[in-house]
């Protein structure tokens, strides 16, 4: 995988997080280490509309570095980044606070799959209970 497949795939599990009411500025670098896949992003919060970019942001409150493999278990929400920091998965550098505030988008964006999901499940509910009724319809229409 190259760098620029793995970002394009970062960032589409990151955007979509709703951080609308996030009003403070947050900046975080992510230094991804692999030999082909290496390289650097950032995601940013600025006035509650968040950014993912393929560049270096020296402004940054913290630097994540670590596998391409344990950001995408973090990006998906299937790895807690206070657990990968924990077991050595994942270094930080920079404000731990601001830094322990990317586990809040993150959860945010698993809400909102869930809602997707939710309520994709339930238009197809909805789509079924229609083409039933429609078949019923065709029935009696047929029976006379």
């Amino acid at each position: 995988m190259t760098y620029a497949d793995f970002f394009y795939e970062i960032k589409g599990k990151f955007m979509g997080a709703d951080v609308s009411d996030i009003h403070e500025h947050l900046a975080y670098q992510f230094n991804i280490e692999d030999e082909e896949a290496g390289g650097a992003f950032y995601v940013e919060v600025k006035d509650g509309v968040l950014y993912v970019e393929p560049y270096e942001y020296y402004d940054r409150d913290a630097m994540f570095i670590s596998t391409p493999e344990v950001f995408r278990k973090i990006a998906a929400g299937e790895m807690d980044p206070v657990w990968a920091f924990t077991t050595q998965k994942l270094r930080v550098e920079g404000n731990i606070d601001k830094a322990l505030k990317l586990n809040d988008i993150i959860q945010r964006k698993k809400k909102e799959q869930k809602k997707e999901a939710k309520e994709a499940k339930k238009a197809e509910k909805e789509a079924k209970k229609a083409e039933k009724e429609a078949a019923k319809e065709e029935k009696k229409a047929e029976k006379k």
